[in-house]
This record gives C-alpha cells, structure tokens and sequence, in this order.
C-alpha cells in the first residue's frame, strides 16, 4: 500500500513538473513571437492618406517621397534651395519618383498661417500654383535666425507673395477662401499624419511610408532605389 501511494504521487509530481515545463515553453515561445513581431514592425512602411496633396512627378511613378515642412524653418530652406534641387533633377524628372509636401508647422503662428494659406492656394487654384508660391515663399524668408520669434508671414505679406505670381482676381479668391478657414481640414490632416508619424522636426522625408535617416542625397537615391526594387 505504501509502495502505491508512494507512486501515485510520484506520478502526480511528474504530471504536475510537465505541465509547469509546457506553460514555461509556451511562454517563451510567445515572446519570442512578440518580440519578431515587434523587430517587422520597425521596418513596416507606414500608411499614408496621399489624395489631394500637393505632387510634383509622374503619376506612374513607382516610388512616393513625402516631406514634411515648416515654412518658417531655415533648415527647410536650405532643403528647398540645395537639396531639392537634385530630388528633382536625379529622381522626379527621370520618372522615379513622386513628391509630396506635407506641413508639419511647429515653430509659431508664422509657420500656421504661412501652412493654411499654402493650402488655400493649393485648394483655390491648383497644384501648379501652389509649387509657384511654396518655392517663392521659401526664397522669401528672412536670413536672419531671430525672425523666428517674429511675425513676418503676416496677411498681407502672404498677399502680396502671391500676386507675384497670379492676377488679383485669383489673389482675392485665395484671399476670401483663407479668410473661410476653407485649408483648416486639410492643414489638419497634415498635423494628424506627423503626429501619428512621430515628426519631431522639419524637414522630414520619408519614402514609401519609410522614414530616411539619412544626410546626403546619395543616402536618398540608394533608399529610392531600394524602394523602387520592393526591399
């Protein structure tokens, strides 16, 4: 009788170790699992809404390069002047590439009234008019850092830019629409998107839902190619 009971509950202890062995597996299985699923995640592109934005390039284009911008910010000015430049030399002309402008207005209510009005301009006459007044916009600003903290893109320089470029009846359409708060959905969405996206600064370039990390335009080429490939 001893013996028995003494092999029951040997047993009952072997029974008892196997499953505290399997739940311990399946633990670790189920993490391990997390942790891939999370490491995939980094390198997931992420999603981006690209109707009515502002485009420059061929629709056919297999690669999208979004910027996010501030007009505000000297940095994105170096960009326009300097780097753009062979964005649209090497890789929009050649039929590559697609290129989005996105706000991303953080620095103060110059870079949020500069932003809405660049949409109503976009909304009222067009994507042609918009590049027309993003590219002058971003010749227009100040040299000098301290104008950060100062308004300068006020309403009437804001007008006045864009009757460098269009009739007044087209200024005064733009004009009415701003003074509507016709761009404030589309502004919007952009803040959403950047926010959603983590954009902590401007400018800020992904491609094909990727973020760059990059610093030189070769960096930016290889990453297109890549994208262009399916990596």
């Amino acid at each position: 009788m001893a013996n028995k009971k003494s092999s029951k509950q040997t047993y009952k202890k072997q029974k008892q170790s196997s499953k505290f062995i399997f739940w311990v597996i399946g633990l670790i299985a189920v993490c391990i699992i997390g942790l891939i699923f999370l490491s995939n995640g980094k390198d997931q592109a992420a999603a981006f809404d690209y109707t009515e934005q502002p485009v420059i390039g061929d629709s056919s284009a297999p690669v999208q390069i979004v910027q996010f911008g501030d007009y505000k910010c000297p940095v994105c000015k170096n960009f326009e002047e300097n780097f753009f430049p062979h964005i649209q030399e090497n890789l929009i002309d050649t039929g590559k590439v697609q290129f989005y402008f996105m706000n991303f207005s953080f620095i103060n209510v110059d870079s949020i009234r500069s932003a809405k009005f660049a949409e109503t301009v976009y909304k009222e006459l067009g994507n042609e008019a918009f590049w027309k007044f993003h590219k002058l916009l971003y010749s227009k600003q100040p040299d000098d850092l301290k104008y950060e903290k100062m308004d300068v893109f006020t309403d009437k320089f804001l007008e006045e830019t864009l009757a460098e470029i269009v009739d007044d009846s087209d200024v005064a359409k733009v004009v009415k629409a701003f003074k509507a708060k016709s761009s404030e959905k589309d502004w919007k969405k952009d803040m959403s998107t950047a926010n959603t996206l983590n954009v902590t600064g401007t400018p800020s370039i992904f491609v094909n839902g990727k973020k760059f990390a990059g610093n030189t335009f070769e960096e930016l080429e290889q990453m297109v190619d890549e994208a262009a490939k399916g990596k």
